[in-house]
């Protein structure tokens, strides 16, 4: 059987998403963004913004130019998503009915911000389908941002519904919401590491994302030129936090992030040298460098080659092989 097969016959397989989620709200930033996509590779997804990261006003027009975009040959991976504005605002039916029935099928995601609980969350799930599914019958993967009291609360409720793929924490409006009982200082670094209540809602979505299998996605930095800040806060944010995904708002944050979040190339020697080795006895039991490992272990390296799969790296043909 294929390792994705026997390892995960009764565990949930993880969503695996490129680590790095770049926003673009204006026209300029979104063809400069997608053109930096094709000269990497397409190892890095770009969200094409209508809500905060775009200019109010021009909402129709907005909306028809992202539908465009996701819709055309420049969208050689289909790693382009959109966020819409949140289902309180006039415009969320609006951007709906404007980009989906245009790009279902080349949408790689919607994100939903500001949602307060799960009732409306599928609320705004059952407009989504309305509006668009892609042709195969498969509905639009959803990325919902966790940024309120009651989304936080009801977190593990919303990472189980199966249409949802990704949490991202959406750390300024989280503090702002405390109305001044959280520092400023809490909406960089390092008080967004240190502070308790920032903290302790970092770990909640990252821990009701791995529990369904899903993508937990850490908040941007707000350092642009510093790019050594950058690549701590993803450090942090991988090591510490347990995310696996991290967005970006400038594109000299793109590089930083994605060395930081992807597998390094000796953990994917190891993981192609124990897959190997286990693939050879069958799956069971073995030992390698003095080590024992087992099933659990082949899914912690498995995942380690499926995140290297979409990550800077040119894999070794054993690796291809295992994939």
């Amino acid at each position: 059987m294929h390792p994705s097969t026997v390892l995960f016959q009764d565990q949930i397989q993880p969503v695996i998403l490129p680590v790095c989620d770049h926003y673009a709200g204006s026209e300029k930033l979104m063809r400069k963004s997608i053109a930096l996509q094709q000269e990497l590779g397409g190892i890095f997804d770009i969200t094409l913004d209508c809500e905060d990261g775009a200019a109010a006003g021009n909402e129709i027009a907005h909306a028809k130019l992202v539908a465009a975009l996701v819709a055309s040959s420049d969208n050689h991976y289909q790693r382009l998503g959109a966020r819409v504005h949140d289902v309180h605002h006039a415009a969320f039916e609006q951007d709906l009915e404007l980009i989906l029935p245009t790009c279902a099928d080349t949408l790689a995601y919607l994100v939903l911000p500001k949602i307060n609980n799960t009732a409306e969350l599928q609320a705004a799930l059952q407009r989504i389908n309305h509006f668009g599914k892609k042709s195969n019958g498969q509905l639009i993967p959803v990325h919902v941002l966790i940024e309120t009291h009651g989304a936080l609360v009801e977190v593990q409720q919303i990472a189980a519904l199966p249409q949802v793929e990704c949490l991202s924490f959406g750390l300024m409006d989280f503090v702002s919401s405390h109305f001044g009982a959280i520092p400023a200082s809490a909406m960089r670094s390092p008080g967004q590491f240190n502070h308790p209540l920032v903290l302790r809602a970092k770990l909640e979505i990252a821990a009701a994302c791995h529990r369904y299998g899903k993508v937990a996605s850490h908040n941007v930095s707000t350092e642009i030129r510093d790019v050594n800040v950058v690549a701590n806060d993803a450090r942090r944010a991988a090591s510490e936090c347990g995310y696996t995904r991290m967005w970006s708002i400038h594109p000299e944050q793109i590089r930083p992030v994605i060395e930081a979040f992807s597998p390094s190339e000796n953990e994917i020697l190891d993981a192609v040298a124990i897959l190997t080795q286990a693939k050879n006895q069958a799956w069971g039991p073995t030992q390698w460098q003095g080590q024992l490992h087992d099933r659990a272990s082949y899914r912690y390296y498995w995942t380690i080659l499926k995140r290297a799969q979409s990550g800077p790296f040119v894999l070794p043909a054993a690796a291809q092989e295992l994939l």
